[in-house]
Formats: structure tokens, C-alpha cells, sequence
């Protein structure tokens, strides 16, 4: 017969052999049963928890990153399934986001100055042999070679928007470092020579009163894409106008941006107002949450007023609308409420699809209320604390996995660049405006925000 300690040793391979067996079923694509953890004895503080995450997400970046380019992949699935783009596929947009979220990493003691100095500099000597187009970077790039990978049949040539991510994230980094050592210096003229080779102008397609999204050398400008109403690109017309190279005028913003003032919403939703117009002829007049972050990753709401908008009021708004809608549940999705919100542009259970209130599919995105830390600080939190104590199963090894319905107890673990990229940088912007801070100091940006008429808080 076993004495007591063989007994013991006994039981507990046996628990470690399931614990091992519980776990890997964890990582499935197929759906699950998410269920509640109310019993778990860890608890962590708030601080705690913000510094989980942002090292977590920071880690998609850093760790996860493609690494001959040093940029972001594209999508990073745990269950290594890639139906649409190669894992080496980069991009643009979500590698901006992640060049914040390395500025992130250095603040927090997760890597040093000098690591990411290093990383840094091998991006954008791989963005400087990269493909370009008048200057403009493609939505994906192969992370290989620098050659653009088609985002769609005639999506093959220059992103205008996802090149206002990237030059954004580079800015920002460049005012990290503009005051530091040589090696750093070589760094911001790097960053310098990038940011003037983008041909803003030019993609007013002719001289038009609007940017253009896209630009083909095969297909020129059959994309047909004018960007203007509120949207998530605001950020571009910002930079087009700061460009000391290639500049636009006042009037590609007022009309191709604001379609001279039409831009302006006197509307309410769940009794806030919208500021500006987000969509027209919809029952719920209101974006997905995205729409709040990938301009402001840089560019302070926060005090930022001009004849249009008061974009504190407007960022602000737009998240509170997203947790009262989360609260009322009009199609009484299994879940909803004060400590599980935020719907946006994401993976679904079919596919990928832009979550709002009017296109709720039961599908939430951490992204979307965690991202909005700064606007909603509470009710962020709630959500933060629901997914690392409630439910554990949706926390993979970058963060929070991209999306998940409990209504469908569905979720994959996969993540998506442009998810993970805004979760550190607003957070630490909520935490202490690091990112926000460096990016108004840029002399280029002041002068593009004082040419376009915004007033800033000082």
C-alpha cells in the first residue's frame, strides 16, 4: 500500500494531468462554453490589472512581431490557422499602433530604451526599401520582402489611411527621442525622411477637394474612395496639412472632410449628444468604437475644439453611447450590461464584421471598451475586471482574444493587430498621456492643427 506522501504525489499528477488537458482544450478554434469563474482566489488590484494588460498587448509587438521587418503581423492566431493572409503578411496601420505600444513597453520597464531603439531602426530602414506609392505605404506589406501584399484585387498600391497610422506612430516615436544620444539621432532624421517623402497632396486625385483612400499604379484610382463625414481617418487631413512637404489647403478639409459643415450632427442618442454625423439613414446613429481611438492614439481629444466639433465631447460621448446601449440590450443578448460592453470592427463568428448598435451581432471586442480608458474610466475598468476574473478562458498569451458572443458561447484565439495596438497606448494615455503628450509637441503637427483652425488646451 502507498504511505501518505506517495498518496499525495499521486493526486497531484493527477490534477496537473487534467489542469494540462483543460488548458490545451483552451486553445481550440471550435466553439466553447465560456463560463463564469466566480471562485477564483487571485485578486489583483486595478494597477495591477492595467499593468497585465498593457504588458500583454504590449507583447503582440514586441514578441509576436514578423522578424525580419521588426513591424506588427497582421493577425497573430494561436491556433495557427491563417485563411486569408500569410503570417508574414504585415501592416501598415496596425504597425503604427504598435510602434506606440513599444514607447509603452519602455515606460513600464518591460524593455529598454535601448531594445527599442534598436527595434525602431530596423523598421524603418525595412519601411524606407519598402514598396511605396507617391510615398504612400500599402495596407500589407510582406514582411519578407517590402513588397505589397493586395489587401483586395485592386487594393495594391498606396493606403492613404493606413499610412496616417504608421506616419502617426513615427511622429511620436521621433519626439521620444529627438533630444537623445547619436545613435538616436540617427533614428529621428530616419523618421524625418520617411514622414516628407508622403505625397499627401497628391492624393487629392487632380487637385479635388478631398483625399483619396487609395492610389494603384495598375488600377490608378478605380478604388474610388473620397474620404470625408466623420469616420476614423481624421488623423489623415491632420498630417496632410502638417506635411512641410506635400500640404494640403484648408478647403480639402472643410470640404472634402466636413462637406462644408454637413459634417455636424444636432442628433442625440440615448440622450447624448453626437456632435457630429456618423452615419445617415441608420436606426442607431452611431460608429463602431475604432472610430474613437485610431486618430486619438496621438491626437489629444482632449481639448481640441474647432468650428466643428468640441472632440473631447465627441470621443467621449461616443464610448458612453456604446455602454448605455450594452445596459438598455435591446436584442437581449446573453451578457450584456454594465461590466460587459463595446462593440467595433472585428473577428465574428462568421467571418469579420464592423459591430455597432444597429449591426449588434451579440459579438463583443475587448478593444472597444478597453481602448476607451480615457473617456470612460469606470466602466472600462468594469470590463477589464469581467474578463480577467469572470472570464479567464477569453485571455490568451497577447491579451484578451479578439472577440467572443456568449449568446453563440463562441470565441477563437486569434488576435488582430489594430485590436491589440490601441489597448496599451490608450491606456497608458488614461494612466499618464504619455502618448498624447509627445505627439502634440511635434512642431509639424502644431502647425498642421493651427492651419486647419483647431484651437488646443494648453
Amino acid at each position: 500500500m502507498s504511505n501518505p506522501l506517495q498518496q499525495r504525489m499521486q493526486l497531484f499528477i493527477l490534477l496537473l494531468c487534467l489542469f494540462l488537458s483543460i488548458s490545451s482544450c483552451k486553445n481550440k478554434s471550435e466553439p466553447l462554453v465560456l463560463e463564469n469563474n466566480t471562485d477564483r482566489k487571485v485578486k489583483l488590484t486595478d494597477s495591477q490589472l492595467l499593468d497585465t494588460i498593457q504588458k500583454q498587448t504590449f507583447n503582440y509587438f514586441w514578441e509576436g512581431a514578423e522578424p525580419n521587418s521588426g513591424l506588427a503581423r497582421e493577425r497573430l492566431h494561436l491556433d495557427n490557422v491563417y485563411p486569408t493572409s500569410p503570417k508574414n503578411t504585415v501592416t501598415t496601420g496596425g504597425s503604427g499602433f504598435g510602434l506606440m505600444a513599444i514607447l509603452v513597453g519602455v515606460e513600464r520597464g518591460f524593455i529598454t530604451r535601448e531594445q527599442a531603439l534598436d527595434r525602431y531602426l530596423k523598421i524603418v530602414d525595412f519601411l524606407d526599401k519598402a514598396d511605396r506609392f507617391h510615398g504612400a505605404w500599402s495596407h500589407w506589406i510582406n514582411g519578407e520582402t517590402g513588397k505589397v501584399y493586395p489587401f483586395g484585387k485592386k487594393d495594391n498600391g498606396g493606403d492613404l489611411v493606413e499610412t496616417a497610422f504608421l506616419v502617426q506612430g513615427l511622429l511620436t516615436v521621433s519626439e521620444y527621442f529627438k533630444n537623445g544620444n547619436e545613435k538616436e539621432q540617427e533614428l529621428v532624421e530616419k523618421i524625418d525622411k520617411l514622414w516628407r517623402e508622403v505625397e499627401w497632396s497628391w492624393y487629392t486625385k487632380n487637385n479635388e477637394d478631398v483625399l483619396y483612400w487609395h492610389w494603384s499604379p495598375e488600377y490608378e484610382w478605380e478604388m474610388d474612395f473620397p474620404v470625408g463625414g466623420y469616420n476614423e481617418c481624421l488623423i489623415m487631413y491632420v498630417l496632410a496639412a502638417a506635411s512641410p512637404t506635400y500640404p494640403i489647403d484648408k478647403d480639402v478639409y472643410e470640404k472634402g472632410w466636413a462637406g462644408d459643415g454637413d459634417i455636424v450632427s444636432k442628433e442625440s442618442f440615448y440622450d447624448l449628444p453626437l456632435v457630429l454625423n456618423y452615419y445617415e439613414h441608420s436606426d442607431a446613429p452611431i460608429g463602431p468604437l475604432f472610430w474613437a481611438h485610431y486618430s486619438y492614439l496621438g491626437l489629444n481629444p482632449n481639448g481640441l475644439t474647432d468650428q466643428y466639433a468640441d472632440y473631447w465631447n465627441l470621443t467621449k460621448n461616443h464610448a458612453r453611447i456604446h455602454h448605455r446601449y450594452a445596459i438598455d440590450n435591446p436584442k437581449n443578448f446573453k451578457g450584456y450590461g454594465d461590466s460587459l460592453w463595446g462593440l467595433t470592427s472585428s473577428y465574428s463568428i462568421k467571418g469579420y464584421s464592423g459591430h455597432r448598435p444597429g449591426a449588434d451581432l451579440g459579438v463583443i471586442s475587448p478593444t472597444a471598451a478597453l481602448s476607451s480608458f480615457p473617456y470612460t474610466p469606470e466602466e472600462s475598468m468594469k470590463m477589464l475586471h469581467y474578463l480577467y476574473t469572470k472570464q479567464d478562458s477569453l485571455i490568451g498569451k497577447y491579451g484578451p482574444y479578439d472577440a467572443f458572443s456568449l449568446e453563440d458561447n463562441w470565441y477563437v484565439p486569434r488576435y488582430l493587430a489594430i485590436d491589440q495596438g490601441p489597448i496599451p497606448v490608450m491606456i497608458e494615455n488614461y494612466r499618464t498621456g504619455l502618448l498624447w503628450d509627445l505627439f502634440m509637441k511635434n512642431d509639424h503637427v502644431k502647425t498642421g492643427l493651427d492651419k486647419l483652425g483647431f484651437d488646443v488646451k494648453k
